[in-house]
């Protein structure tokens, strides 16, 4: 083993499939999987991988196409472990692995306000702070003050949001830095009129929306002034399919995995839905999906 893992408190697994890690649950395996038991330990952890070895981070694993030859070097997963949350007044911290919709019910209960929309969204709060994730018109980067990151050497830096460029579904960020925990800025609210906002967001969604199966939400970017899936779906896509994957006869900005698609069927399905729109409508989607691993 290229990592030494004595005196770790994380489990280091090698050669193992990601496809558990993800929501679509397809994927191959990484070289390394880490899973790490605190961030002081993830820190020690980070120092003892040689620098010749990438690192990748996987939240919830949605929003997130692992490709079928995996991921080389180190997988580090957050979800379930970077999940720490306090408060202090109207300031909320969470841990980069601190599930969207568990932070929107905390800071509910507090009777502070802003967070609702975070219950729409299925992945992480390290996942929401790398693409400014948003649903029902809210935005995670508003409510954000200052943001704590770790570098390659395994070093926590803590950053205000001015050291940032966000954009919709978009943040630039140093190289070799990873967000592990953020800072929340609220306003003070009323507890029963948030979680009823936040239980009326979950009905809308449910309705609207192909919750209970195995996909990544959404896969393309809204473009200015549209909405991809209507774009999608005009053009006749709804129930396309390649292999295992299926677009959403529900919602067609929403890829399905039936139970056997590899990621080659979510990928090539993405590809085409990608020409079919640029020919039908002249509009190029760009995917929200990332998509990782060997080609």
């Amino acid at each position: 083993m290229l990592i030494e893992s004595t005196a770790l408190q994380g489990k280091l697994l090698q050669n193992e499939s990601l496809a558990p890690y993800t929501s679509w649950r397809t994927g191959g395996c990484a070289d390394y999987l880490y899973l790490p038991a605190n961030l002081d330990d993830l820190s020690c952890f980070v120092q003892r991988v040689p620098h010749d070895i990438p690192i990748t981070w996987l939240g919830l694993g949605s929003n997130t196409l692992i490709r079928d030859k995996g991921i080389s070097g180190v997988v580090v997963i957050t979800q379930g472990m970077l999940n720490q949350i306090t408060h202090d007044g109207n300031v909320i911290r969470a841990e980069a692995g601190v599930a969207s919709a568990q932070l929107a019910r905390f800071s509910a209960r507090l009777g502070l306000m802003g967070l609702e929309f975070l219950a729409g969204i299925p992945g992480t709060i390290g996942g929401a702070l790398a693409m400014n994730a948003g649903c029902f018109g809210g935005e995670t980067w508003p409510h954000v003050n200052i943001v704590e990151t770790m570098n390659r050497a395994g070093k926590i830096l803590v950053r205000p949001h001015t050291d940032f460029t966000v954009a919709y579904r978009h943040v630039i960020r140093p190289e070799n830095e990873w967000f592990v925990a953020s800072f929340f800025q609220l306003q003070p609210g009323n507890k029963d009129e948030s979680l009823a906002m936040i239980r009326s967001l979950l009905e809308r969604r449910n309705a609207t929306q192909p919750t209970g199966t195995a996909n990544c939400g959404s896969v393309f970017r809204n473009p200015p002034g549209e909405y991809a899936g209507r774009l999608i779906e005009t053009c006749g896509l709804k129930g396309l399919k390649r292999g295992g994957a299926l677009v959403s006869p529900k919602h067609a900005n929403f890829i399905l995995n039936e139970g056997h698609a590899s990621s080659h069927d979510i990928e090539s399905l993405i590809i085409d839905i990608i020409e079919i729109v640029k020919e039908k409508t002249g509009i190029s989607l760009i995917p929200e999906v990332s998509i990782l691993g060997r080609l």
